[in-house]
């Protein structure tokens, strides 16, 4: 019999922060389970695990167990703290680097990809198109390739030159910050298609991390769900 692992998510992988967190407990070969929550429609409890209001959530079932959700004891809630937690209590292969630069520069790339480029591409593109045809309306697909040709530009174009001629972005492998940085992008791509030929440097380090089971797994999830109300991605230009 399989033994329960010690980590659940609350979320859905169409969250790119669910994703990211999802990626760094893959890479780990920490092991997981994802409960679904529909931040939409969310259960009584999601304020007291969540204060915050967002997913996702994890709760440590070492510490915890599942179903008590009088408190938030054993849980924790924003994706950069779980991420932060789960690097911890897994610490190799580590995914913020030794190095107290690089370490320095991974934190600063996962708040850029959280606080900069999610919004530019969820609220920008995602949301105009999938909330939309969630709720029963037309896509605004003008409002998203608006944002794509006017706001987009500006955060590929600094993480262009951000990762120059390195294969990562924060020291010489892999840590949180491609994680962030390609599961922040791909919400774009959930639901366009989303060329990167004006950003070579950004199209192979995106095409390196998109041949990772950490990175595709979760969005291959996230993918089929959205083509149930969307057979197919758009075209943005």
């Amino acid at each position: 019999m399989s033994q329960t692992p010690d980590f659940l998510v609350y979320g859905s992988p169409v969250s790119p922060f669910v994703r990211k967190v999802l990626a760094c407990a893959i890479e780990k070969g920490a092991g997981f389970d994802l409960e679904p929550m529909n931040i939409m429609d969310p259960p009584d409890y999601f304020a007291i695990l969540s204060p915050m209001k967002r997913i996702p959530i994890l709760r440590d079932r070492s510490i915890a167990p599942e179903g008590d959700h009088a408190n938030a004891q054993g849980t924790i809630a924003d994706s950069s703290a779980i991420c932060g937690y789960i690097d911890k209590k897994h610490p190799q292969p580590g995914l913020y680097p030794a190095q107290a630069f690089a370490h320095g520069r991974a934190l600063f790339f996962e708040e850029y990809a959280d606080t900069v480029l999610a919004p530019a591409a969820g609220l920008g593109i995602f949301r105009p198109i999938f909330f939309a045809i969630a709720q029963g309306k037309e896509p605004d697909f003008s409002s998203a390739r608006n944002a794509w040709a006017e706001n987009m530009p500006t955060v590929l174009n600094y993480l262009e030159g951000a990762l120059g001629d390195a294969d990562y972005f924060a020291g010489d492998a892999l840590s949180i910050a491609d994680i962030a940085i390609t599961c922040c992008f791909m919400q774009v791509e959930l639901v366009a298609k989303a060329p990167l030929d004006a950003w070579p440097a950004l199209k192979a380090h995106h095409e390196r991390m998109n041949a990772r089971p950490s990175i595709a797994g979760p969005f291959a999830q996230a993918a089929s769900f959205v083509r149930k109300a969307l057979p197919e991605p758009f075209d943005l230009t």
